[in-house]
């Protein structure tokens, strides 16, 4: 019976899925309508937003569509559509009641109508996206977002895998998982992109969400402004109701108690009504200096992830990814060359593409490494005379407080080992030297040598917070 499959389909993902992912993603879901199609059984499932139906369709709809198969007993196909948000805005006041509790398993939301791929205002799975609300459109000198940065345009990899999927949970269900979430690492690699991301794609779900972005600086600003008024009921009024409170930086609280008494009582509202808050910093909550324990613990007690420099083949898709969107593709091999050179960040990644697209502008040339090395000449020119394997080990050796000797010395204590182990992770990571010639500067060492020392510290820096930040701190060094 094709009546009740949705329903059966639902209790069988129930059974399946991890309880917080069933009832984050599934449980609301409005009943899918079932019908037979033309090339066989057809599940028409509607969601609200764009972002809803990405995730679903990318992390659910292959599992959706075989247990749907197997209770039919045929093929279905599974279809997923954006509905009209007047419609969406209509089923759902008529089925959630006042305490926003999830949906009974399947939805009682009555089916959207279907709608022809031609509707001004539906956008099917491959369609043209819905028309932003007056109420969206008017919102950015109300929640101070980049509108531009979202999720379809943030280029994936493994230096930011598990930021993002906390980052894309988080928009899913605002309150309940990963609250705070707090996001650390260098400048320039995506923790505002993220934030941003969140912001954006909670405000095409709910256009009335109360989200604020803003950097410390402003916080620490309007603290000081409400200070000299005495207006702290205002101060309370603006933050304490939010949703989604996004706060860029906050290492910059550093030293300002009464600021930081401020946000602690902010935070605490916010958490006790289960909005969500995200951070980031340049460093884990623990390695913040001047900064009360009571917030330091609160900032790690939800979860802490960190956003690492991208590595080369991700380095090669932002390039490629960020050109197609100037409408100027760039050559695979000009992108490998210009992410082999420029190692530090997405924001220096940007700045290095846009020289090479001015540059073949402005002489009218094609794209290609000879043009690119001459757009990037004084990039380059900087970045050989400043990082070399040499400056690497007296670096090393001086934040380590060991001799520069005990880099090419046979001496095996930990405390000698370790640091020439980071030396050596650093001089691949951060020259174009081969690993027989590092092994070589390193007192005649085997490749393999080296091979296991870059591995090992490249292991560790993904589970080691501690040491993740030496590795910050030197490489910000080394770049001068």
């Amino acid at each position: 019976m094709t009546e009740d499959l949705w329903q059966r389909g639902c209790e069988r993902l129930a059974a399946e899925l991890p309880e917080q992912q069933f009832n984050t993603w599934i449980r609301p879901l409005q009943a899918a309508t079932v019908f037979d199609g033309a090339a066989g059984a057809v599940a028409s499932l509607w969601v609200p937003n764009r972002f809803k139906l990405d995730w679903i369709r990318n992390q659910y709809g292959g599992r959706i569509e075989a247990v749907l198969s197997e209770l039919a007993g045929k093929p279905v196909r599974l279809e997923i559509n954006l509905a009209p948000r007047d419609e969406m805005v209509r089923a759902a006041a008529l089925s959630t009641p006042a305490s926003h509790s999830p949906l009974p398993i399947g939805g009682s939301m009555s089916p959207a109508p279907r709608v022809a791929p031609s509707h001004p205002v539906l956008a099917a799975v491959n369609g043209v996206t819905q028309a932003p609300s007056a109420s969206a459109a008017a919102a950015p000198s109300r929640h101070r977002l980049n509108l531009g940065l979202t999720f379809s345009n943030f280029v994936p990899g493994r230096a930011n895998q598990m930021a993002r999927t906390a980052a894309l949970h988080v928009a899913g269900a605002p309150g309940q998982m990963y609250n705070p979430l707090f996001i650390y690492g260098g400048v320039g690699l995506g923790k505002t992109h993220l934030m941003n991301a969140v912001g954006n794609a909670l405000l095409a779900d709910r256009p009335d969400a109360r989200v604020l972005y803003l950097h410390a600086e402003q916080f620490i600003t309007d603290v000081v402004k409400n200070y000299q008024r005495k207006t702290f009921d205002e101060l309370k009024a603006k933050y304490h109701s939010l949703d989604l409170l996004l706060i860029d930086d906050v290492q910059f609280f550093a030293g300002k108690e009464r600021t930081q008494e401020e946000f602690f009582n902010a935070f605490e509202a916010l958490l006790a009504k289960k909005a969500h808050i995200i951070m980031t910093s340049d460093t884990y909550p623990k390695g913040l200096v001047d900064i009360d324990e009571r917030l330091t613990s609160r900032f790690d007690a939800g979860l802490t992830v960190a956003i690492e420099p991208p590595e080369l083949e991700m380095r090669v898709a932002i390039l490629m990814k960020k050109a197609d969107g100037e409408g100027t593709p760039m050559p695979e091999d000009v992108a490998f060359f210009v992410a082999k050179n420029v190692r530090a960040n997405v924001r220096e990644l940007e700045g290095a593409l846009r020289k090479i697209l001015a540059y073949s502008r402005f002489s009218q040339k094609d794209i290609s490494i000879a043009l690119a090395r001459d757009a990037l000449k004084d990039l380059l020119s900087i970045q050989n005379r400043q990082i070399g394997v040499e400056n690497i080990q007296k670096t090393v050796a001086d934040f380590y407080k060991i001799k520069i000797a005990d880099m090419y010395s046979k001496k095996r204590p930990a405390s000698i080992a370790r640091p020439r182990q980071i030396a050596m992770y650093l001089a691949k990571e951060m020259t174009q030297k081969s690993l027989p010639e590092i092994g070589e500067l390193f007192g005649g060492r085997d490749h393999t040598t080296v091979l296991h020392a870059v591995r090992k510290i490249s292991a560790e820096r993904q589970k080691n917070p501690e040491l993740n930040q030496q590795l910050h701190v030197l490489e910000q060094t080394l770049k001068g």
